[in-house]
């Protein structure tokens, strides 16, 4: 099974990324699935995703099952390349996990409200 990344497809910079890790990523021994959320919402449910923790912020499914969120789905996703595992290990310092957590979390907020499509939860 591979890795599975449920990601926003309506959003230029999410699909931006996706093609930025999918380049970066030279070693395609471990494959990953790439699940666009949009329209998804049964599916997201099924899978133990809630729809609206979906919208603003990265999932990913490892190989086991487990859902993974927010920076730790993007650690999972960036020790797969090699490329990209400093940066990876860089997320998970005890200093910068929050902050980064944070800014990510505003980020995505205010990127989602200023496309009016921030749902009510």
């Amino acid at each position: 099974m591979p890795l599975k990344v449920y990601y926003d497809g309506a959003c230029p910079r999410c699909v931006a990324d996706r093609r930025r890790y999918e380049r970066l990523n030279t070693d395609r021994c471990e494959p990953v699935e790439w699940v666009d959320i949009t329209d998804r919402d049964e599916e997201l449910r099924a899978a133990g995703i809630d729809p609206h923790a979906a919208l603003t912020e990265l999932h990913v499914q490892d190989e086991q099952g487990h859902i993974h969120r927010e920076l730790d789905a993007y650690i999972l996703l960036m020790q797969r390349t090699p490329l990209l595992r400093p940066l990876a290990w860089l997320l998970t310092l005890p200093i910068l996990r929050p902050l980064l957590s944070r800014a990510y979390r505003h980020s995505v907020l205010r990127r989602l409200h200023r496309e009016g499509r921030l749902p009510p939860h």
